[in-house]
């Protein structure tokens, strides 16, 4: 029997373990710059040092953020542990991408309403959800109209970062802007069943245990693009949810109508729901819960934030 070739090998670990297409694209481009680095030899052949050689030439000669550099460790060690079955032992000493002190872009509460103002449609909605629910960009385009609970006012985020699930508040102001933008799916949905369409991608524990939910009004993106087009894993023709670009160029045109120099961004709404938050007084752990986040300290840059805006220092110049 014909041995598939590695990367293959690679995609098809990563469907059968039901890993997201975008760390398929992730995975599958770091093991190929592994082997390219090391002049196509197969990495059945290799291990932990020249495992370590590639990492420390991401960081050194690449000057990669770390976050990047971990992703490219997190592909070889899928690539040896799972694909190639081959044990390693302790990867030793490897030059470590620096890591910059992080503080995230926050807009003021007027800049925030002055940037909505100037987006429209399901931009300007997808901007206020981001801002009034504290969503991830990829979190929001992909909800679906399921997730939207108006009468006890929270929204559920199914799947989020490391693929855990929570619930989040439900802006009172978008409510009948999100049941305009349901009445849109639902005639879309419609058309698209009378043309002999109209499933959906679900989850795969879902898509086996109720594979009719696939053309259920309830499991259709919120957000849906405006073309059908085939699913890149199976082929069907389907309707996939609105591209996260579109919002990003958006977001960007529509702070450029503002006097804002913030290098500002889909996700600097996420940091001003979190920041306007404690300025308000909620509590962190509260905060903590409606983020998603898995560790309090990673809440904690809200506060460094707040202590920035609050520093009580009197410059020599003005004394």
């Amino acid at each position: 029997m014909h041995q598939p070739k590695l990367l293959d090998q690679v995609r098809q670990c990563i469907r059968l373990k039901h890993l997201s297409k975008r760390t398929e694209e992730a995975y599958v481009y770091w093991i190929r710059q592994f082997v390219v680095f090391h002049h196509k030899r197969h990495p059945i052949t290799m291990a932990e040092p020249e495992i370590r050689q590639f990492l420390s030439h991401l960081a050194i000669d690449k000057e990669v953020a770390p976050s990047t550099q971990n992703q490219a460790f997190n592909a070889l060690i899928f690539l040896y542990g799972s694909v190639l079955k081959k044990e390693l032992g302790k990867i030793g000493d490897i030059e470590r991408a620096k890591r910059e002190k992080y503080i995230p872009v926050v807009f003021t509460k007027e800049e925030a309403r002055s940037i909505l103002t100037r987006l429209t449609g399901e931009y300007k909605l997808i901007a206020g959800l981001l801002y009034g629910s504290g969503l991830r960009l990829m979190e929001c385009v992909r909800l679906r109209i399921q997730d939207i609970d108006f009468d006890a006012n929270y929204i559920v985020v199914r799947d989020g970062k490391g693929g855990k699930s929570r619930i989040t508040v439900l802006p009172a102001k978008l409510k009948e802007s999100l049941r305009r933008q349901i009445d849109n799916v639902r005639s879309l949905h419609q058309f698209d069943l009378q043309q002999g369409y109209g499933e959906v991608l679900l989850p795969h524990a879902y898509k086996r245990k109720s594979p009719l939910s696939a053309k259920a009004l309830g499991w259709q993106f919120l957000f849906p693009s405006k073309n059908r087009s085939g699913d890149p894993r199976s082929g069907m023709i389907m309707r996939h949810h609105l591209d996260e670009s579109g919002v990003q160029r958006a977001l960007k045109e529509g702070i450029g109508k503002t006097e804002i120099v913030k290098h500002g961004s889909p996700h600097s709404f996420r940091h001003s729901f979190a920041t306007h938050l404690l300025e308000d007084g909620h509590d962190i752990r509260t905060v903590q819960e409606l983020l998603g986040h898995k560790d309090v300290r990673t809440t904690m840059i809200y506060t460094h934030v707040l202590n920035k805006k609050g520093l009580n220092v009197r410059s020599p110049l003005d004394t």
